[in-house]
């Protein structure tokens, strides 16, 4: 595949089709490991790691202020080690 002046490539229709990018539809662009990962916007894949993240922040908010403040962290570290 070659890229144009403009940056434009050309997706394929059977990746298009595997990747579950419509017509007119929105795609988002990041860069994983040093390669360019191309997802449609909103996509299953989207959803369930939105999903994950923001079931992660919610445990973390659950957290927030439970911990024991005069703990130092050397302290922490050797309660952790000495299990």
């Amino acid at each position: 595949m070659r890229v144009t002046s403009k940056g434009q490539v050309t997706i394929p229709r059977d990746l298009r089709e595997l990747a579950g990018i419509e017509l007119n539809s929105e795609v988002i662009f990041s860069v994983e490991g040093g390669k360019l990962i191309l997802a449609p916007k909103n996509g299953k894949q989207e959803l369930e790691d939105r999903g994950r993240l923001d079931r992660f922040m919610q445990s973390l908010d659950r957290l927030e202020g439970t911990g024991d403040q005069a703990i130092d962290a050397e302290e922490l570290m050797s309660m952790t080690r000495d299990r």
